[in-house]
């Protein structure tokens, strides 16, 4: 595995790749960060050795370096999920690669559905905790002694000090900035009414298919991480209607400016 990352940052180092001080995941409908970003260079993911290639129609699969608020940055416009076929190692391959390239903070985004009925669609929701409902963990087997320990600790899986940045830019821009407990499932279907019960009764407040495999990576690797969701559709079991993915793509579109916003005043901030 070692072979591969050195290889992997040797071809991203030639291409002139250096540096960059924040990772960011832009998930399902986010990518109106890439617009703040001063581009200097995009990669097709299908160019870069070892890496997977995005098959979600909604995710443009390019990693893409530049700058914003004169900060480096790495952008992955698109990840990779469980449902596409890919095992934890190969969906978290990319994070293991920007903490080798010096990447100091990971910012990570997702659309989600919400679990806690006092949540509205196209609102934000800073994800304090998870409970990991995937079958498997990028953690597994050998361990890779040259990031972290084999038992890494998750007492504080989302940094305390990220968090607290983005309350108070939350505040200061007058943007309503939910929190909560995201739990994660392989999907790719949406889930039963009887499952939303069961992640209510879980302690969950918004339901996903991505983000916990990055941020166990990031925590094993001491790469200090902060995610938000999207909102994008209300899953209240007892009025549960069906929901399409152009309707969370709308969704999305309508909360992706306050989440742009809160994220390139971060970026300014670290």
């Amino acid at each position: 595995m070692m072979d591969q990352f050195n290889e992997t940052v040797n071809f991203l180092k030639a291409e002139g790749i250096d540096a960059p001080a924040i990772g960011i995941v832009l998930g399902t409908g986010l990518g109106g960060l890439v617009s703040e970003i001063d581009i200097i260079k995009e990669i097709d993911y299908d160019k870069i050795p070892h890496f997977p290639v995005s098959t979600v129609e909604s995710h443009h699969g390019k990693l893409i370096y530049g700058t914003i608020a004169n900060k480096k940055v790495l952008v992955m416009q698109g990840r990779f999920h469980y449902y596409e076929g890919y095992n934890m190692q190969e969906i978290t391959f990319p994070i293991r690669v920007m903490k080798l390239l010096g990447v100091q903070n990971l910012l990570i985004s997702n659309a989600a559905g919400a679990v806690n009925l006092a949540f509205q669609k196209s609102s934000l929701m800073l994800i304090t905790d998870h409970i990991n409902l995937y079958p498997a963990n990028p953690l597994i087997g050998k361990n890779l002694d040259n990031f972290g320990p084999r038992f890494p600790d998750m007492s504080e899986p989302y940094s305390n000090v990220l968090n607290d940045k983005l309350r108070a830019i939350a505040k200061e821009k007058d943007i309503q900035l939910h929190e909560g407990v995201y739990v994660p499932v392989t999907g790719p279907n949406l889930e039963t009414r009887a499952e939303y019960r069961m992640i209510r009764m879980l302690g969950g407040d918004a339901v996903g298919m991505s983000t916990v495999p990055e941020v166990i990576v990031a925590n094993h690797m001491s790469l200090p991480c902060c995610a938000i969701s999207v909102l994008t559709d209300e899953c209240d079991p007892d009025n549960l209607k069906p929901v399409g993915l152009d309707e969370i793509l709308a969704a999305a579109a309508i909360a992706e400016p306050q989440l742009t916003a809160m994220y390139t005043a971060l970026i300014g901030q670290l």
